[in-house]
């Protein structure tokens, strides 16, 4: 094969690629050097503003394939059909740290799926709990800047993060799922996805449900003590983007098994406690696990930068039979996902291959912006209803309208007969084995005994006790015998 002949950004062969321009053998150089100015340049401009949050990620293509029959509840084009395959991009990362952090840490693990369906990229944005610490989207700022570094210290202080929590009881399940032994997975591929928020189906006839989504891994879960994972961290800080790129590239290929939870929609009104509380689990009692389908990962990207950092998810990239709830965390989500990649990415960052559609076209009169790589010819009309045969509305909603009532204001949630903050999470105590308690109790006691605030430490020691006596109590000792020691 012909070796290919190096060329600058504009197509033009580059002669030298080994010495810079100079005014002479030792002189300086010249600024005429238009290779040494280009290389420089972008160079300078290689790296975009990191996510806030979810800034370390590991991503991977793969399959999406329907093993049951869903339609009954949605309309969904890729999920009519028993055996009917849709090419997926799966995105896994850490939540608080930067891109430069660790993978064996304990931190929730975002799960951020893309369907690249025949009505458009379906986003499904979640993560590896089902649960999360707050439940409405005006709190979600404050919550990420005690979890963040410090901007006097520059890490993370036990003190802010503990602080926070003292004042959200409602994130007493969410803690004890992150202190439990699920709080650091042994890798991506050995544990579950969730969907975490209430989104609503709707089928052929109109009939509104609203589901939750479980990707269970067929790999089994694994997951790291606290001391597993900082040997790991030793080792590999890489280590769960090296176990996926690795596993992939010789032929085991992960995968996991959709279920979802449906509740019809009539049903939401009236159920015990909200149903669309990011805090909270429906029990499977309730609303039994319906399996879907398979989701299998088998390539891995060939740019880490193009496909992974750049790629972009928005829960409110929705298609037919797929729609939002009134889960106010998904609400605020809804435009905030796409605000952020519109301002890391630009506003055509759905142009960029591992975001644009695959299985059908992108209509639209979206036009011009930095980076636009959609020209249109001259007789494309950017403007809508027009006399040269533009794209046209459906006139087919993509989800099942819901009643509202009430008044504009700013409204605490409206409590449903059995609705508290720390039930569920006394439940998922007392589901715990009695090693998993014991490991349980010292994860908190590890960082809540570093509070140098009393009042704070007592806070969060009262949530606990609220969810469980012994689970309080039991907490309570084990700080004070690591304060005392």
């Amino acid at each position: 094969m012909a070796q290919r002949t190096l060329t600058t950004e504009s197509g033009a062969p580059v002669a030298d690629n080994q010495n810079s321009a100079s005014a002479g053998a030792g002189g300086p150089l010249l600024l005429q050097d238009q290779h040494l100015l280009e290389k420089l340049a972008r160079f300078n401009r290689e790296r975009i503003p990191e996510r806030v949050v979810h800034a370390r990620g590991s991503g991977a293509y793969g399959h999406f394939e329907v093993t049951d029959d869903v339609t009954e509840f949605t309309r969904a084009a890729f999920l009519d059909t028993i055996g009917k395959r849709t090419e997926v991009f799966l995105r896994f990362s850490t939540v608080a740290d930067s891109l430069g952090g660790a993978d064996a840490v304990r931190d929730p693990r975002g799960f951020a799926l893309k369907f690249y369906t025949e009505q458009g990229n379906y986003d499904l944005v979640g993560n590896n709990t089902p649960v999360f610490f707050i439940k409405d989207p005006l709190k979600f700022p404050d919550f990420i800047h005690s979890q963040k570094r410090d901007p006097f210290t520059g890490r993370q202080e036990p003190d802010n993060v503990w602080d926070f929590w003292a004042h959200a009881p409602e994130a007493t399940h969410q803690v004890t799922w992150l202190m439990g032994d699920r709080g650091i997975p042994a890798s991506y591929r050995h544990m579950n996805g969730y969907g975490s928020h209430t989104y609503q189906w709707t089928n052929e006839a109109g009939e509104a449900f609203f589901v939750k989504y479980h990707f269970k891994t067929n790999q089994g879960v694994r997951s790291l003590s606290s001391e597993q994972a900082a040997e790991q961290v030793g080792k590999d800080a890489n280590s769960h983007q090296t176990d996926l790129l690795q596993a992939i590239e010789r032929g085991v290929h992960p995968s996991w098994t959709l279920y979802v939870q449906v509740m019809p929609a009539a049903e939401a009104a009236d159920y015990r406690f909200n149903p669309f509380d990011l805090t909270k689990v429906w029990p499977h009692a309730d609303y039994p696990l319906q399996r879907v389908g398979r989701l299998v990962l088998d390539r891995n990207p060939d740019n880490v930068f193009a496909e992974v950092e750049q790629s972009a998810f928005s829960p409110n990239n929705f298609v037919p039979g797929i729609g939002p709830s009134p889960d106010k965390m998904l609400q605020g989500r809804l435009f905030a996902y796409a605000d952020a990649h519109r301002y890391r990415l630009g506003v055509n960052h759905t142009q960029l291959p591992v975001n644009a559609p695959r299985a059908t076209t992108a209509e639209n009169h979206g036009r011009d912006g930095l980076m636009a790589t959609n020209p249109q010819g001259r007789y494309a009309k950017n403007y809508e209803p027009n006399s040269h045969q533009g794209p046209v509305q459906s006139d087919q909603p993509l989800s099942a309208p819901y009643a509202l009532v009430g008044h504009t204001g700013n409204h605490a949630p409206v409590a449903h007969t059995k609705d508290d903050d720390f039930h569920q999470a006394g439940e998922l105590y007392r589901l715990m084995s009695e090693d998993e308690q014991q490991r349980l109790v010292a994860n908190i006691a590890g960082g809540l005994s570093q509070v140098t605030r009393d009042d704070v430490v007592e806070k969060n020691l009262a949530h606990f006790r609220a969810a469980d006596p012994e689970y309080g109590r039991r907490v309570e000792e084990a700080v004070r015998e690591l304060r005392e020691s």
